[in-house]
């Protein structure tokens, strides 16, 4: 690779860095993507959750074309212990309408087609090409990039980083600080292939209607975590995740964690005969508004993973990634309009924009959830075997008495939190939750 010149070079062909690609491109910008992987989606293959408001702000037409494997019409929620889960779940046949909210995908085939659009657009998309540092001019400001082909020094006006949660690239340029342990999950995942109708039939839905399951409770082992199942065409997406420093102080292992999930009696009939042919692993910024980095600096700007913008309460990162993609695109494409250069101070206007949507709002909101999580494990523990034990001696008929029953559940509350931890609980929750 020659020395040349772009408008805009953009690191990582992910959710965040295909919409910064595609919106610069689509607005006359000379762009270059570079993406390590042998192709676009080659280092996810797991199942995953699209909402279609971030993607429709992009190509409003992606219905069209894009590989879409269900739209979700169903919710699950389930708080479990070792042996049962207390749940809730919403279901609306109002989800089965013309332009469906969510969807489930396959991220190796979506990424790929996304990054067909991003061509399309006008891009120039080299995979298989790993970004080695930035370059800087004699005052400091990122002028490029360099890159491990032959004589791989590329120039641009601006570097957007999209590389998703090691960052390695602004690690090494001092843009972002080591990553901490406590601040990214470690998600463990497997696609069970079972025919359509066989799914279809399990989760009651039918045509392309979709179920989506969050799981939280002792599946972790007392450590802060989730797991999920999502319901594709022929497959179900099983994973389960938990922050990276815990299984280190534990000794449980994540695919530990996995395959007694997939055992748990709640799980195991809706598995039941499938093929397992898929399984990765991947870390998740959990961190918060706490651990994001710097998000733009002079002559760069960050964006989904790699600025750690998930939000981990309502397992929403896509729409995140995309968003910020989107925001930082039309970020430098205004500043290339009014022929002004991508310093530090004109492209604050990344983070004022970025600040003025859902993104920050919803980063801000929830800051506290993390730290709070971490240090009151007994949510995740103790308070699923109760809520069992509580549902267990209400919903038996066994000739006792109502009131009875109800002093029995005071006295299991009792005995297992008090009712000041109970109370302190609550206050803790509500005061994170704001």
């Amino acid at each position: 690779m020659k020395e040349e010149r772009f408008d805009a070079i953009v690191v990582g062909a992910g959710p965040a860095g295909n919409a910064a690609a595609y919106t610069m491109a689509k607005n006359g910008l000379s762009v270059l993507q570079l993406e390590r992987g042998e192709y676009p989606g080659s280092k996810n293959v797991q199942g995953a959750i699209l909402y279609s408001d971030a993607l429709e702000k992009l190509i409003p037409d992606f219905r069209e074309d894009a590989p879409l494997e269900r739209h979700v019409v169903e919710q699950r929620m389930w708080m479990m212990d070792d042996a049962s889960h207390t749940g809730m779940h919403y279901r609306s046949h109002d989800f089965n309408e013309e332009k469906p909210n969510r969807y489930t995908i396959i991220r190796a085939q979506f990424d790929k087609w996304f990054s067909r659009r991003v061509r399309e657009a006008g891009a120039i998309v080299l995979c298989e090409t790993t970004v080695t540092e930035l370059i800087r001019d004699t005052a400091g400001r990122v002028i490029g990039v360099r890159t491990d082909r032959e004589g791989g020094v590329v120039l641009a006006g601006v570097v957007v980083l999209a590389e998703g949660v090691n960052g390695l690239v602004g690690h090494r340029a001092g843009l972002r600080a080591e990553l901490k342990p406590g601040d990214v999950a470690l998600a463990v995942k497997e696609m069970h292939f079972l025919p359509q109708e066989v799914i279809e039939q399990r989760f009651g839905v039918s045509g392309d209607e979709g179920v989506v399951i969050e799981c939280m409770g002792t599946i972790t082992r007392g450590m802060t975590g989730t797991a999920f199942l999502y319901t594709n065409r022929e497959s179900i997406s099983v994973g389960i995740g938990c922050m990276v420093g815990d299984p280190a102080e534990s000794g449980v292992t994540p695919y530990s964690l996995l395959d007694a999930f997939k055992a748990h009696p709640s799980i195991r009939p809706l598995l039941a005969g499938s093929e397992v042919k898929e399984y990765a692993a991947h870390l998740i910024p959990e961190g918060g508004l706490r651990a994001m980095p710097e998000i733009c600096g002079d002559g760069w700007v960050v964006a989904g993973d790699a600025a750690h913008l998930v939000n981990s309460v309502h397992r929403e990162g896509s729409n995140l990634a995309m968003t910020s993609g989107r925001i930082a695109g039309e970020t430098v494409v205004w500043l290339k309009r009014r022929r002004e250069p991508c310093t530090a101070a004109n492209l604050k206007e990344y983070r004022r924009r970025l600040e003025a949507s859902f993104v920050m709002k919803d980063m801000r909101k929830y800051r506290d959830i993390p730290g709070m999580l971490h240090g009151n494990r007994q949510i995740l523990d103790l308070y699923p075997r109760l809520m069992s034990r509580a549902a267990q001696i209400w919903l038996r008929v066994d000739g006792t008495d109502k009131r009875t029953k109800e002093g029995q559940i005071i006295g299991v509350l009792r005995k297992g939190r008090g009712f000041l931890g109970l109370l302190g609980d609550a206050v803790r929750l509500a005061r994170a939750w704001r």
